[in-house]
Parts: C-alpha cells; sequence; structure tokens
C-alpha cells in the first residue's frame, strides 16, 4: 500500500517540524520551502521531494535521502557528507560549493546543476551522471568517468587528479587549466572539450586519446613549443 502525500509549501523548515512531518508516515513534498541552516542531519527522508527549496548551509550530515528529487533548488554550502543519495535526482540547482565527502551516490544524477567548488572526495559513485553541469573547481579526486558520455561539463580548474577518464567521449565542456596529475585519459575523444592550459607533464597520460589539430597545437604551446 503507497504512502500518502503530504505537500508543505512556502514554510521555513526546522528539524523539529521535519520530525513532526515524518511522524505521520507520509511521503512529504516541499515546495518553495526555506531549509536555510537546518539541522537535518541523520534523517530518514527517503523518497522526498524538493522544488524550488533554499537549502543553503543546511546539515543534511549522515541522512537517508535515497531517492529523493530535486527541482530549481539553491543550495550553496550544503552539507550532504556521509549522506545515502542513491538514485536521488537533481535538476537545475545551485550546489556551490556543496559537500559531498564519503556519500553514497550511486545511480545518482546531475542534470543543469552548478556544482562550482564542490567537494566529492570518497564518494560512492557506481552509476553517478552529470550532464550540463558546472564543475568549475570542484574536488574531483580519483572519480572514475571510464567509458562514460561527458556532455556540456565545466571542469575548468576542477581538481582531477587520479581521475579516469580512458574511453570518454566528450561531447563539449571544458578541462582548461583543471589539475591533471596522475588522470588517465588514454583512449578519450576530447575533440569537442576546451583543453586550454592543461599541464602535459606526462604524454602517456593521452595514449591513444583523440583530438583536434588545434587542441594538439594548444597541446604543444602549453609545453613551451612554438607550431610554425
Amino acid at each position: 500500500m503507497s504512502k500518502p502525500v503530504i505537500t508543505i509549501t512556502g514554510e521555513t523548515i526546522t528539524r523539529e517540524r521535519i520530525e513532526e512531518l515524518l511522524a505521520e508516515q507520509a511521503l512529504l513534498a516541499f515546495e518553495e520551502c526555506d531549509f536555510t541552516q537546518a539541522d537535518l542531519s541523520r534523517l530518514n527522508l527517503q523518497d522526498c521531494s524538493f522544488a524550488n527549496c533554499a537549502v543553503l548551509e543546511a546539515s543534511f550530515y549522515a541522512a537517508n535521502l535515497a531517492r529523493t528529487r530535486w527541482r530549481r533548488c539553491r543550495g550553496g554550502h550544503a552539507d550532504f557528507e556521509a549522506a545515502d543519495l542513491v538514485d536521488a535526482r537533481f535538476e537545475a540547482c545551485d550546489l556551490n560549493n556543496a559537500s559531498w565527502r564519503r556519500t553514497k551516490l550511486a545511480s545518482c544524477s546531475f542534470r543543469g546543476c552548478k556544482l562550482t567548488g564542490a567537494s566529492f572526495e570518497e564518494v560512492s559513485q557506481l552509476g553517478l551522471s552529470f550532464e550540463d553541469c558546472l564543475l568549475v573547481g570542484a574536488d574531483l579526486r580519483r572519480m572514475s568517468f571510464r567509458k562514460a558520455k561527458l556532455v556540456g561539463l565545466d571542469f575548468a580548474d576542477a581538481d582531477l587528479a587520479g581521475c579516469d577518464f580512458r574511453e570518454a567521449v566528450f561531447e563539449g565542456g571544458s578541462l582548461r587549466d583543471a589539475h591533471i596529475k596522475d588522470t588517465r585519459f588514454e583512449q578519450a575523444d576530447l575533440r569537442e572539450a576546451d583543453v586550454g592550459g592543461l599541464k602535459l607533464s606526462n604524454a602517456k597520460q593521452f595514449a591513444g586519446a583523440t583530438i583536434s589539430p588545434r587542441q594538439a597545437a594548444e597541446l604543444v604551446r602549453a609545453m613551451g613549443l612554438n607550431v610554425a
């Protein structure tokens, strides 16, 4: 038997209010609510939905957010550390500088999101996907994008150290000035990506990768050589 749905609109939400709502044993749908700086750590918010909500600096530490849906939410500096976000969906959200450290992001998707400066340290990511997202200056160290189709992802100035982009296909997007120590791009298709400013210290990182003549000239210039 499916749970009833309670829609909460335009409220300022506190932890006490959430606990009161959770006692109703219903699915919660929040619309235009304000969670700014709320402490929602360790709460079970599985299957809840959030639309046009403010979650700036809110704490979802170790919360159960599996199968949640987020649309057009604003969550600068929100803390999702150690949360369960398996099969969650984020669409058109501004989550700049949010912390996703040690978060379970299996089968989670981000579409049209701003994730500038976000930290994805030590996340569980099987099936995680990004599309048309700003990841400028984000910490994505050691994440795997192997064989992924990467559509419109801006990795400018991002820390991609140890990431795996083998056989990935870049459809637009940018790697400009990204940090790529020990990053692997073997067999990747980079022709549509902006690769300006990359520090090419080890050519083996790009063995078998496909780039355009213009990109080749940019990479050579980055090595201090002149293309005549």
